[in-house]
């Protein structure tokens, strides 16, 4: 068994849970292939982690996580996986890492988005979605510039999947503020806990506009119902998507080997 733990929870969606573990198939062979000792599966919920007992420490010994054996077993805590030190390899997001993630872990390298409208190479946009009828439906600029469409945010009930997020929050509060707007022009903000639940409570009503990421609004449309009665009127500008990361212990040498591993499979 190995000693490393791996994950790619990002876009884990029970649908695709198949198509995940063909990912990271292939990435665990092309890491054996290098002499990485990948573990065979990827954890998804907090049983699957190792226990650290009295917590994850950072360098200078303070406790920045709780032990996973004390949490939840059938749910996942992103932060416990992403600062475990016994971490190979897992997806991440640019909100989290640029407040105080980034110095706890070691950056591996970028997926690609070509296959997504409001992607191109590394980057990534989000979707700005409300319900259908209730504004035009755009497409994405080619140049992947922003296009905000204020006097049809304006008022609205704004929900977003989490605080930290890049995609559906960080990214459009910067657009906002890069045209002298904040996310005051909107009237309510809401806190989802998803991206798709966030699609869920537009169609229902609950809410009027999210920011959702260009592959996470691909899915949507595949398996999600209400994302037929949701439409796109804007997209964030283009920006870096999630990246992949080990932890900031993992020795040089695999480091190295992951990030050629990866560049060689994207």
């Amino acid at each position: 068994m190995s000693d490393f733990i791996a994950a790619l929870p990002m876009y884990d969606w029970p649908e695709e849970k198949n198509e995940v573990d063909a990912q990271w198939a292939r990435l665990r062979d092309a890491f054996r292939q290098k002499g990485i000792d990948a573990p065979q599966t990827v954890a998804r919920v907090n049983a699957d982690l190792r226990p650290v007992e009295g917590g994850i420490r950072d360098a200078a010994g303070k406790v920045i996580a709780p032990d996973p054996a004390t949490l939840p077993p059938d749910e996942l805590d992103f932060h416990g996986l992403w600062l475990h030190p016994a971490l190979l390899f897992a997806q991440a997001c640019w909100g989290p890492l640029e407040l105080g993630l980034l110095e706890h872990v070691q950056v591996i390298g970028q997926p690609r988005y070509d296959a997504f409208e409001g992607g191109q190479d590394e980057l990534y946009s989000s979707a700005l979605v409300m319900r259908a009828g209730e504004a035009p439906t755009v497409t994405s600029p080619s140049d992947g510039s922003p296009l905000i469409p204020l006097d049809v945010l304006r008022g609205k009930h704004f929900t977003f999947n989490s605080l930290d997020s890049m995609s559906g929050i960080i990214a459009l509060t910067r657009d906002l503020e890069a045209l002298g707007e904040s996310l005051d022009i909107f009237s309510e903000r809401s806190e989802s806990g998803g991206h798709r639940a966030s699609i869920v409570a537009i169609a229902e009503g609950k809410a009027d506009v999210a920011a959702i990421d260009c592959q996470s609004w691909a899915k949507a449309r595949r398996f999600e119902p209400a994302a037929e009665a949701v439409t796109v009127v804007g997209w964030t500008r283009r920006r870096k998507g999630l990246p992949f990361i080990t932890a900031r212990t993992t020795p040089e040498k695999i480091v190295v080997a992951l990030r050629e591993a990866v560049a060689a499979i994207a």
